[in-house]
């Protein structure tokens, strides 16, 4: 099986985005279309899963359609194609998954699976040409927040993960108790940027000395507890101080744990992936305290943090070159483990 001009088309909708992209040898992306549902969630504040399930059959054709017209490919053109199936909305996945299985059966063409949390961590490999196995990679998102130590293109080892709430998800829900919006992370981001992050000492949890996984309820709880008592209380605060301490605890535990992983692992590379990885004080942070201790830090551009099919049609390619092909038997897991 060659390992040259492969071209992977890669199918993303395992929640409110729904995409296609042709990709090149795992990294030249050739085409990149999101449609993305973000308005249409918005009155509901958050991703309501049969409203997006829907959407995602109503578009699709249409995603891929424009992903392979900006390629300038046909399907005949396609080596292999590349899904999403796990973790997720059931629904949204299986959208997804039956497109995918329903090309590659009419096109005999190999199908590849691919976990929507390696998708996230490929995207460093199209970002940073020159990036190679190993490395440690903290992929953190609404739904997930998990250290990864990347042995090679298709083994990796998770150090530390989440025990409750996502960092994304923790995100969102103080910007919704601030009265932001959603989505509420780009929001915090933003507001934080007016606000001292001190203001506040809001807690980071440590599990154990040994433990390098996150939890995240307990400092949501602790932002949201300290706005009610300043509510009955009749007290003005400041949002955007609130914003900026709480995103300040978040980051504090995000960077700790991940710089920990990587000396442990002594590795010299630290890459960030997932939405959260495109959170300015996050990047800054992480750059500037594994920087200290001679550790380079790279990341994906914001674009490719979120929800795409890039990524998943990078982690395609390196599945096509093992031969890690499924069957019509494929089905959605969404609660997939990595």
């Amino acid at each position: 099986m060659r390992s040259d001009n492969v071209l992977i088309l890669g199918i993303e909708s395992s929640c409110d985005e729904t995409a296609a992209a042709v990709v090149k040898d795992g990294r030249e992306v050739l085409s990149n279309v999101i449609n993305t549902q973000i308005a249409l969630h918005k009155k509901f504040g958050g991703v309501v899963p049969e409203v997006a399930s829907r959407r995602h059959i109503e578009t699709i054709d249409a995603v891929i359609d424009e992903a392979l017209e900006e390629a300038n490919v046909t399907f005949d053109d396609i080596d292999a194609i590349a899904v999403t199936y796990g973790p997720g909305l059931v629904g949204a996945l299986l959208v997804g998954v039956s497109t995918a299985k329903a090309l590659a059966f009419a096109l005999n063409k190999p199908l590849v699976p691919v976990h929507h949390i390696k998708g996230h961590i490929m995207a460093n490999f199209v970002a940073h040409k020159d990036l190679e196995p190993p490395f440690v990679c903290l992929v953190a998102s609404g739904g997930h927040s998990h250290i990864v130590s990347v042995e090679d293109y298709t083994h990796l080892e998770i150090m530390g993960r989440t025990r409750d709430d996502a960092a994304g998800e923790a995100f969102d829900k103080i910007a919704r108790v601030l009265g932001l919006g959603y989505p509420g992370g780009p929001l915090i981001d933003k507001l934080a940027k007016e606000g001292n992050p001190k203001a506040v000492d809001f807690p980071r949890v440590r599990m154990d000395k040994n433990s390098l996984d996150f939890s995240f309820s307990g400092v949501k709880t602790a932002v949201i507890n300290y706005l009610h008592k300043l509510e009955q209380n009749g007290e003005e605060y400041n949002k955007a101080d609130i914003a900026a301490s709480f995103q300040d605890a978040v980051t504090d535990v995000l960077c700790e744990h991940t710089i920990e992983a990587a000396e442990q692992k002594n590795s010299k590379i630290i890459a960030l992936a997932g939405g959260v990885a495109s959170n300015s004080a996050l990047r800054e942070k992480m750059t500037k305290l594994a920087g200290e201790k001679g550790i380079k830090v790279v990341y994906p551009e914001p674009i490719l943090c979120t929800d795409n099919a890039v990524m998943i049609a990078c982690a395609g390619y390196y599945g096509y070159l093992e031969k890690n092909f499924a069957d019509m038997t494929l089905n959605a897991i969404p609660s997939l483990s990595l």
